[in-house]
């Protein structure tokens, strides 16, 4: 029941903050600096799975940890996640694409990890409150 709670935690928290993020970096940061790149609209199904899978990994390597250790593991493992998966979609954008501006990669980097760990911090005191 604790991983549940944790999972359906860290899903509406990472949730909250993406839709907000997303909503007002859309416009005014990705569509200025990758225009044509972008798809014309927004497809859910590619999203889901992504939101799926990853608030499980968030789970198993960040939220595990902090229910074992304490809010301080969670928060380190999830700033650790959200930057190493940040990096690797945007590093390998950067290296594959044509177009992939330097402060796109540090600016979404720095969301990725600061998102993650906010996320997997608050799915651990829920799971801790909650589930005990």
């Amino acid at each position: 029941m604790q991983y549940l709670i944790a999972y359906v935690a860290a899903a509406v928290v990472f949730g909250a903050l993406d839709a907000v993020w997303l909503g007002w970096a859309g416009t005014r940061l990705y569509r200025p600096a990758l225009g044509s790149l972008l798809a014309p609209a927004f497809r859910t199904g590619p999203a889901l799975v992504f939101y799926v899978l990853y608030i499980a990994g968030m789970v198993w390597f960040a939220v595990r940890p902090g229910l074992a250790s304490g809010l301080g593991a969670a928060a380190l493992n999830g700033a650790l996640l959200g930057a190493m998966c940040y990096m690797t979609y945007d590093l390998t954008s950067q290296a594959v694409l044509a177009r992939w501006p330097v402060h796109l990669t540090i600016i979404d980097v720095v969301w990725g990890t600061f998102a993650t760990a906010v996320a997997a911090t608050a799915a651990t005191w829920i799971a801790i409150r909650f589930a005990g």
